[in-house]
């Protein structure tokens, strides 16, 4: 009742902001030229340390014809945490370098000292918070459902219009892409550097058990390297690219890491997405949902490459947590397919012009959910009788996110998003706080 009450409130609490503050709108100016967005990133964790660095997304609106979408982006993230970890990404995406043809290049560095894992295939593997409270009977370490990972990626997207007679809404898509994977246990002695109390205990976690078992293959435990191509088709009606009033996004795509390209695990996946956006008052109330499916149809992908969802846009981390299952852990949910989908009603409250830069107010409430639909298969031959049913807890079904969070929206294209989500089962954790850049689709 407490959960049903929260959303009930949430979304009558979005219902009335949409009317609120009627009087305080102006009308949007379109945009020309130049212009820039930035943030500072600060954030603490008191394993992973301080948090700092910055991001901005520069944009080229040229005549403001194709307002408000941009005629080029450049988004550019630098950030640290004083253990380690880090982002360097360097994304372009261009809609006039070349006529008829959308082109996007993705460059990244990403280090992860404790990068979340929970096994395999969602509720199958249980979840035991207990290992990771200090001070508890059951305790092991904080970093128990952890490893570390470093992600050197770079891939290359174009797509440009199918037929003339759908104009810009049916394009094909064609793309490569590199990931170069290293992946170890995670460096307990740095994360206790200059610590003299609250010390990390050296002991082994669910990644050092998964490998010493054989549940990680030994080729595949230190990671690896994986080219793949990608090609499909896009349809696309949005009014908005980065801030949707109305439209739909929908894309299947077929993505293949072939051995001609040197992979070790030659494998291929399909992946279907639809987006589609509602406007139920002008300007002032829209309801979204996404739609996700994705899932192996041949070969052996390796366990490094399960966690992620991609699309034709963007790759994102697997299910759970802040890009597509919030308040859920991160990549709670992994294996060779899976499914999620996200409901979300969006308003903008309050609508003006400040320094001549078109400015809104946002809230928004949501439900996110997804499960595994097809299980990564493994060897347990290895795995101690009474460890066993720790790989085989549950039936496995929906994870479920709830909750709400505030957007402040710059030139429609700009757009802090704040977050907080409720995981509605304890298996998936219990909630977090999520501030980015964006709408999640």
């Amino acid at each position: 009742m407490r959960k049903f009450t929260f959303l009930l409130f949430g979304f009558l609490f979005i219902a009335f902001a949409a009317f609120a503050q009627t009087d305080s709108l102006k009308k949007e100016k379109v945009k020309t030229g130049f212009s820039m967005g930035g943030v500072p990133v600060v954030a603490y964790d008191a394993d992973t340390g301080f948090k700092y660095g910055g991001l901005v997304n520069l944009y080229l609106y040229g005549d403001g014809s194709n307002y408000p979408n941009y005629n080029h982006s450049l988004y550019l993230e630098l950030s640290r945490t004083t253990k380690g970890s880090g982002i360097n990404q360097l994304t372009y995406d261009a809609l006039t370098l070349i006529p008829k043809t959308r082109v996007t290049f993705d460059m990244s560095y990403l280090t992860e000292q404790a990068l979340n894992f929970y096994g395999f295939n969602g509720y199958q593997a249980e979840y035991n918070s207990a290992f990771e409270l200090t001070g508890g009977n059951d305790y092991i370490s904080r970093m128990y459902y952890r490893h570390s990972r470093k992600l050197f990626r770079i891939k290359l997207d174009f797509q440009g219009d199918i037929s003339e007679n759908f104009g810009k809404k049916l394009r094909w898509l064609a793309g490569v892409a590199h990931y170069r994977t290293t992946i170890d246990k995670v460096d307990i002695a740095k994360l206790n550097e200059g610590k003299e109390t609250d010390l990390l205990p050296d002991t082994a976690t669910l990644y050092d058990n998964y490998v010493a078992w054989g549940v990680i293959p030994a080729d595949q435990a230190k990671g690896g390297n994986v080219t793949f191509l990608k090609v499909g088709a896009v349809y696309d009606t949005r009014d908005n690219e980065a801030n949707p009033n109305k439209g739909m996004w929908s894309e299947a795509l077929v993505l293949t890491a072939p051995g001609f390209l040197g992979n070790d695990y030659a494998y291929t996946k399909l992946l279907l997405s639809h987006r589609q956006y509602f406007t139920i008052f002008p300007d002032k109330l829209i309801f979204a949902y996404r739609l996700s499916y994705q899932t192996k149809i041949a070969g052996d992908i390796p366990f490094y490459m399960l966690p992620y969802a991609i699309d034709s846009k963007a790759t994102k981390d697997g299910l759970g947590g802040s890009k597509n299952i919030r308040g859920v852990l991160r990549n709670r949910v992994v294996g060779d397919g899976v499914a999620f989908g996200n409901f979300e009603l969006r308003s903008k409250f309050f609508k003006t012009v400040i320094l001549n830069q078109n400015f809104y107010l946002g809230v928004n409430a949501f439900v996110d959910m997804g499960m595994v639909t097809s299980s990564y298969h493994f060897d347990t031959t290895n795995v101690p009788a009474a460890e066993l049913a720790g790989l085989d807890f549950a039936d496995e079904s929906l994870h479920i996110g709830y909750g709400g969070g505030i957007r402040f929206v710059i030139n429609s294209n700009f757009i802090i998003a704040v977050d907080y989500g409720i995981a509605a089962k304890k298996q998936d954790g219990t909630k977090g706080l999520y501030i980015g850049l964006n709408y999640l689709f």
